[in-house]
């Protein structure tokens, strides 16, 4: 067997640490190229380079020592039981929490205080704080936590939010500095420390003063809390009280306030279903909304194409992983393979019929008939002996799969259009038809540099689209399938999966059919629902993307020499495009592709 590898024995450790630190001999420690989060005893935490430098090392120990922590200190029902049903109270309650038991636990281990510290330090980098040129800019929760950490801990702001910390600090001691004295006194006794926090938020007006605390008992209150929380339009008034220097700005910083709330939410909720992602708070919602007639003044730009990619799949990571990737999508295959491959040769027996040759007999020359030799034996100088092949008119054709690569295909999903695409490359490729796999996601959530650069612009109004484009070939047309299969894997990576901007997409993958000498070009896009992605619809008027992308599909569909299909998982796309088909079951999809080819090969 070969020896682990030293990223391996990390990892090992880092899941017997964790093990020993929560009390918890279930928990599993996993690697991650997204945020870290945490789903019950499953920790995903950030993957160190294969040196394993000191920094990268203290950052995974941090956040693995972090969420331990949480499991052994912190009892999800009593601090769900009295969360506040307000937004940005919320956020503040579930940041203060975690910087009572990272407190707790670092007493005494001063390993415990650094991994945690310097995973503090990574997670400020990517903060709003980080950002915040006004005070009105600053998230509150995470202004409040970083002071609230300083007097608990001693340990100074990370460098990286000091000056937004700073632009409120003042604001904040005058209101809750008496709050973080007490707060101090109650760190092992999270009920006393939950009543304080409460306290806190009324004094800085994130929540309305009740009356009595009733402090006695909890299990009523949380009943009344959860009627609360269903009736957000009691919350409404509360925001308003607020200074507007201090509400997180919520128009503008409002989404990435919710991703510091992931997870904590995840664990509270604790189902299956969340088990399976660990941060479904990241995952864009599909809205669906019923369509409207398109503005004739909608005009779709992009505030900057400066931080855009085209990478081929190999580019993204090297080849030992993909290998490994690779491996588990073929694991993935066991199940289905057979299936779709019967369904597969369905096609390859359609395509090839149209492309099997014809014979026009009894002519005075061409090629010896072989079912006339008797005669040729017989009588040598008889005519109309010999057969002709006759011309077949099978346009060379070229598909296209556009695959969705948004957070709402992991899991299932994407390992089902992983499997079809790499099956449907080596059928067609054996009927002579090409083949190109593409697939479309963002390089960050919320924005990542693009909203980076309009923060610095000034945020001008109604900049476009505000987020990185990652456009992946994973196989190119010309490109044998023994040279590619190994890329398809590249969809089963964790980090991968992020926001989806259809539209671009779209425009992109077609461009690259134009180019195509073949006579025939099938554009197939396999997706499950609308565009969206947060960081452009929170700045740009509603239904910014979907008025794109329905432009697009109308120009293609009227317009272009190009034959456009698409698929759609779990929602309906025939909204958009004209020829489509919805299957609500992902172990349809590798059939309904094979069935939805065979129809365009048809009708043509």
């Amino acid at each position: 067997m070969r020896d682990e590898s030293p990223l391996d024995q990390f990892r090992s450790v880092l899941t017997g640490t964790a093990r020993a630190l929560a009390d918890e001999p279930e928990i599993e420690v996993a690697w991650t190229a997204d945020a870290p989060g945490q789903a019950g005893m499953a920790l995903r935490v950030p993957m160190p380079p294969r040196a394993l430098p000191a920094a990268q090392v203290a950052e995974a120990r941090g956040f693995a020592d972090s969420m331990a922590l949480k499991l052994r200190l912190h009892n999800a029902a009593l601090h769900q039981a009295r969360a506040p049903g307000e937004p940005v109270a919320r956020a503040v309650y579930d940041a203060v929490e975690q910087v009572r038991y990272e407190a707790l636990g670092s007493e005494g281990y001063a390993g415990i205080r650094g991994n945690i510290g310097a995973a503090t330090d990574m997670r400020m980098l990517s903060d709003p704080i980080a950002r915040a040129s006004r005070a009105e800019e600053v998230p509150l929760q995470s202004a409040v936590a970083m002071l609230l950490r300083e007097r608990l801990t001693g340990q100074p702001v990370p460098e990286s939010a000091r000056l937004g910390a700073d632009m409120v600090r003042s604001w904040i001691d005058a209101r809750a500095g008496d709050d973080f004295a007490a707060l101090a006194a109650t760190l092992d006794d999270q009920k006393a420390f939950q009543q304080l926090t409460l306290d806190l938020l009324g004094h800085l007006e994130l929540t309305q003063p009740t009356d009595a605390p009733e402090t006695d008992s909890d299990e009523d209150e949380g009943e009344d809390q959860d009627d609360g929380e269903e009736q957000p339009d009691d919350s409404e008034g509360s925001e308003e009280q607020n200074p507007s220097e201090m509400a997180g700005d919520t128009s503008d910083g409002g989404e990435d306030s919710e991703q510091d709330q992931e997870p904590s939410e995840a664990e509270d909720s604790a189902d299956a279903d969340m088990a399976d992602d660990g941060q479904e708070g990241m995952l864009p919602t599909r809205p669906n909304r019923p369509w409207t007639d398109i503005p004739d003044g909608f005009d779709y730009k992009a505030y900057t194409e400066q931080f855009d990619e085209v990478i081929a799949a190999s580019d993204l990571c090297d080849e030992e992983e993909l290998t490994r990737l690779r491996a588990y999508l073929d694991a993935q295959m066991k199940g289905l393979q057979s299936v779709v491959t019967r369904l597969a040769n369905r096609l390859q027996r359609r395509l090839m019929a149209q492309q099997n040759r014809s014979w026009d007999f009894d002519q005075e020359e061409g090629i010896v008939d072989a079912a006339r030799l008797a005669r040729v034996v017989i009588s040598p100088g008889h005519s109309l002996s010999y057969k002709i092949e006759r011309d077949v008119e099978f346009k060379d054709t070229v598909v296209t799969l556009l695959i969705d690569n948004s957070g709402s295909m992991r899991g299932r999903p994407i390992s089902i259009a992983a499997i079809s695409a790499d099956i449907l490359a080596r059928t067609l490729e054996r009927c002579g038809v090409k083949t190109e796999v593409l697939g479309f996601t963002t390089r960050a959530w919320k924005g990542g540099q693009s909203r980076e650069a309009w923060l610095l612009g000034g945020k001008p109004a109604n900049p476009g689209r505000l987020n990185d484009l990652r456009h992946i070939v994973y196989k190119k047309a010309d490109e044998p399938w023994r040279r590619a299969r190994k890329n398809l894997g590249l969809m089963m990576r964790e980090g991968l999966l992020k926001e989806n901007i259809d539209g671009e997409a779209l425009l992109w993958a077609h461009s690259r059919l134009l180019a195509r000498p073949e006579d025939r070009r099938i554009l197939m896009v396999i997706s499950d629902g609308a565009p969206v992605d947060d960081s452009t619809l929170s700045v740009n008027s509603a239904g910014y993307l979907e008025q794109h992308l329905r432009k697009v599909i109308d120009w293609i569909e009227k317009q272009s020499p190009v034959q456009l299909v698409a698929i759609g998982i779990g929602h309906d796309v025939t909204r958009y495009y004209r020829r489509a088909v919805t299957i609500m079951d992902v172990e349809q999809l590798g059939g309904t592709i094979v069935e939805q080819l065979a129809d365009l090969f048809e009708d043509d």
